[in-house]
């Protein structure tokens, strides 16, 4: 079983775990929808698989059900009525500590040819969980296609190579032997074991399903984990399609499926019932600050990996490539509306204003280029809709309505008409401006497509700025636009002590918002932003232990 599949996929794990220690460009899946990487049939078997969930029960088989649950609103409009499962949280930890043991004897090698080999399967229903992606989170479809698929994919895969990387390098048996003189030396058999920590729960977010849990999931796994994964309440079909693919591998290996669970739990009490039980020992979280500290606060017995709320930023202080750099920022604050963890927020401008190829521009001018901008780019429908998507929740249309009274409105969001989607809630992005000292505008998440222009005294201010805010307030994302290199200079070891990741003059089609696998590391763990970064050594390690035993040869 196991060992065969490791063989199967050994190739592509060396290969990723290449990627990891050279951290160049590579991915393991496809990520355009074409049928020379995908088949011919691909894209319409995938959008017939989706539309067979709807309106129907969603079987898992699971211990413990005591209900179903059906509440998902689509932000496209669509009526989805999935029936998932409710199970008793007690069950499914009973359930997961019964699984634990054969899962670690297991081993690494062979825990990682399952969930290679489950990687495999789910690429293979990418167009299947991008429809799903699409219609729970108002992703437009090449981001739900891709974030949802093949790039949660990669960073499933990267999570699975940094977890045999770290496991492989500890042996498991070892023959110790201390010269004692004339006397023969001592000599003892040593095993190291390694045992996972125990339940591991991942809570997935709302807007990115299946490219937020990935990580979490296949590292607990990897580590001889079992895992229940609780899904967001309005992004369940992603979540279940991705355990019912992982139970199925484990089943015909001969492995018990509950192994892997889905938590639907549509009170709140039994989602806290679940996280604070003491054989739960991590949880993984992405989203806001408010449950994520009360994660950190109440689930003492458990290692907590949260990646929370955070002001993402970019200091401009001077460019040689004015239209390029406004066209850049333009695609980062429209792409998905803002709803991504790592979009900018605030866009710190000197008072005096910039040096740019085009002269000299004011702070205002500044802001009405960039607003100028974002229309231009927006101007086409389609292209709009294929980078807009639609607003996730009501929490969000509503930061729109209110965000006027924070500041100047540079831009003000509109609504737009959806031409296949009537009930779609689409929306630009609105701009504003306000200086530096109007800290309650700017320097606390507005989550969704609301940015800020702010007034800097000066450009080393702008810098110091900068830093403050993501030390404070957390930040995943930091830009610097300048062609002094002094100034650069600062703002790179300004990122440094605040512990966030740093794009410099990006000008053409990368934009501080996207995060490759296998080369960057999504967050650091040093800011109130993330308290743990992808697939580094640590994100793994500490969700196992090495047992040893010893005797006398």
């Amino acid at each position: 079983m196991s060992p065969s599949l490791f063989e199967k996929h050994k190739a592509q794990l060396e290969l990723a775990t290449a990627a990891l220690a050279t951290r160049g460009y590579w991915s393991a899946f496809a990520e355009m929808p074409s049928p020379k990487s995908y088949g011919e049939t691909a894209a319409e078997a995938g959008k017939q698989a989706f539309e067979a969930h709807l309106g129907k029960a969603f079987e898992l088989n699971q211990p413990g059900q005591t209900g179903v649950h059906a509440g998902e609103q689509s932000p496209y409009g669509t009526k989805l009525d999935v029936r998932y499962p409710v199970c008793d949280p007690q069950a499914l930890v009973e359930a997961a500590l019964r699984a634990m043991p054969a899962w670690g004897e297991v081993g690494a090698e062979g825990r990682t040819g399952l969930l290679m080999e489950a990687l495999q399967r789910l690429n293979q229903r990418s167009f299947e969980i991008g429809h799903a992606v699409m219609m729970t989170t108002g992703q437009a479809w090449m981001m739900a296609f891709q974030a949802g698929g093949p790039h949660a994919q990669d960073r499933g895969l990267e999570a699975v190579a940094c977890a045999w990387r770290e496991q492989a390098a500890i042996p498991r048996t070892a023959i110790w032997e201390k010269p004692q003189g004339k006397n023969a030396p001592l000599r003892m058999a040593k095993n190291f074991e390694i045992v996972g920590r125990g339940v591991a729960v991942v809570i997935g977010c709302g807007t990115f399903p299946t490219w937020n849990t990935y990580p979490g999931v296949f590292a607990a796994l990897a580590t001889g984990n079992p895992v229940i994964v609780k899904p967001h309440s309005n992004a369940i079909l992603p979540a279940a399609i991705t355990v019912a693919a992982i139970r199925e591998v484990l089943s015909e290996n001969g492995i018990d499926p509950n192994v892997i669970t889905l938590a639907v739990t549509p009170h709140r009490s039994a989602t806290a019932m679940l996280v604070k039980h003491p054989d739960v020992k991590s949880v993984d979280f992405t989203g806001s600050n408010t449950f994520g500290n009360w994660l950190i606060d109440h689930c003492k017995q458990a290692q907590v990996y949260a990646e929370l709320a955070g002001v993402n930023n970019v200091v401009i202080e001077s460019t040689d490539a004015y239209r390029a750099m406004l066209k850049n920022l333009a695609f980062t604050l429209s792409l998905y509306s803002g709803q991504m963890c790592t979009t900018t927020q605030a866009i710190i401008v000197p008072a005096d204003g910039i040096a740019t190829d085009e002269g000299h521009k004011s702070f205002d001018a500044v802001a009405f280029d960039l607003g100028q901008a974002i229309e231009s780019f927006l101007a086409d429908p389609k292209v709009a809709h294929a980078v807009l998507g639609a607003i996730q929740s009501a929490d969000t249309l509503q930061r729109i309505e209110e965000a006027h009274q924070f500041a100047e409105v540079v831009l003000p969001s509109r609504k737009l008409d959806h031409p296949e989607f009537p009930g779609a809630q689409v929306r630009t992005p609105m701009l504003l401006k306000c200086d530096a000292q109007n800290e309650s505008a700017y320097m606390v998440e507005r989550f969704g497509p609301i940015s800020f222009v702010v007034k800097a005294a000066d450009a080393h201010a702008a810098v110091a700025l900068s830093e403050r805010i993501a030390r404070e307030h957390g930040a995943l994302t930091a830009g610097i636009y300048s062609t002094r290199p002094e100034i650069v200079d600062a703002m790179v070891r300004g990122t440094w002590r605040s512990k966030v990741a740093l794009s410099i003059n990006l000008t053409g089609s990368i934009f501080v918002n996207q995060s490759a696998a296998f080369s960057d590391y999504h967050g650091t763990g040093g800011n109130p932003s993330a308290n743990a970064s992808y697939a580094d050594s640590a994100f793994v390690a500490n969700r196992f232990r090495v047992v040893q035993r010893r005797a006398h040869i």
